[in-house]
């Protein structure tokens, strides 16, 4: 099944979608259709020009503006929802990367308060070439350059939370939203536990590369069009976002402080192997211990997120929610390759 969703370009901020939860459904979809849209970069394309500031251009009720939210036929909560990226395509030939005053993490904050004023609030755009697979950066203070790797990818994708809690597309949490993970790529499927009926999904805020951390706050900001596909898992809860490609499994957490998020992670690891492996905690304790690499996604959000990544080599005979992942990366092939 096909389902393709076009928002309105022209939209005003006072219709725009900026939370996860507390807005209604765009569109139905039932589990297993391929839906293809597009997402708005983070500053809704207010910031076009390296003599605009975000502080000055953009609304500050709607930053991440999320396409969605869609609802899932006969999701429920205690289900896990399964979207799978097939693609992930810079839909403008720019991004733009900004300081912004009193946010990132190598200056003063409002949770950070310190005496000396805000960094210098400025902007670069960058050159976005698919063909060539690179976004190219300019220094501003000088005639550096240099081309690095296009790797888009999506900062936010989520779920309505839980208890009718109504939460800003800007903070990452057990419900997805901005976690801004690089693993967040095509061919990635993402695990996210369902807690209303239809699950009330969305996403946006693409990137067309980011660094582990997302230092500055912004990386490599740009709309996207992209293609996932859509699953359910029945009965079977998902308690923080959860991700797999073809070589790793990888578990999310997020909080403050940073060893929070990253013990969150850790626990949510050990815990999923311990139940795909049929292992003792302690003995699955040990095992994650010994094997697993730890990507910090984000130390800037509200909520800072760390991810937990074991490679599937290290964990013979796993079949993370029954084979899932493998089933929807066939089907995602078929679908862009007919015939072969």
């Amino acid at each position: 099944m096909f389902f393709e969703y076009d928002p309105d370009p022209d939209a005003p901020v006072s219709q725009l979608v900026c939370t996860f939860g507390g807005a209604a459904p765009v569109a139905q979809i039932a589990p297993g259709t391929f839906l293809s849209t597009w997402t708005r970069d983070c500053f809704n394309g207010t910031v076009r020009t390296v003599d605009d500031l975000s502080s000055q251009v953009t609304d500050p009720r709607c930053l991440n503006p999320q396409t969605g939210p869609f609802y899932v036929e006969g999701a429920e909560p205690g289900d896990t929802l399964v979207v799978h990226f097939v693609s992930i395509t810079p839909r403008v030939s720019w991004g733009v990367s900004t300081t912004v005053p009193f946010f990132g993490a190598l200056t003063s904050t409002p949770r950070t308060a310190m005496l000396q004023p805000a960094l210098a609030e400025r902007t670069w755009i960058y050159d976005i070439d698919p063909a060539a697979g690179v976004v190219r950066y300019q220094a501003r203070d000088s005639a550096f350059a240099v081309e690095l790797p296009l790797d888009p990818m999506h900062g936010t994708v989520g779920v309505a939370p839980a208890l009718g809690e109504v939460r800003s597309a800007l903070t990452p949490g057990p419900w997805g939203g901005n976690m801004d993970t690089p693993e967040m790529r095509a061919g990635t499927t993402c695990y996210l536990g369902v807690n209303v009926d239809g699950a009330l999904f969305s996403f946006g805020d693409g990137h067309a590369r980011q660094g582990e951390g997302e230092t500055c706050g912004v990386a490599v900001e740009t709309a996207m069009d992209t293609v996932v596909l859509v699953d359910l898992v029945k009965g079977v809860p998902t308690p923080w976002p959860r991700l797999e490609s073809d070589g790793f499994i990888m578990s999310t957490g997020s909080a403050r402080p940073l060893e929070d998020a990253f013990r969150i992670s850790q626990a949510d690891m050990v815990g999923w192997v311990a139940a795909e492996l049929g292992l003792s905690m302690l003995d699955a304790y040990q095992l994650v211990a010994q094997t697993t690499l730890a990507p910090i996604a984000n130390v800037v959000d509200d909520d800072y997120t760390c991810v937990a990544k074991v490679a599937k080599a290290h964990l013979p005979g796993i079949t993370p929610y029954g084979g899932v992942h493998a089933r929807l990366r066939a089907a995602a092939a078929a679908w862009r390759h007919p015939g072969r």
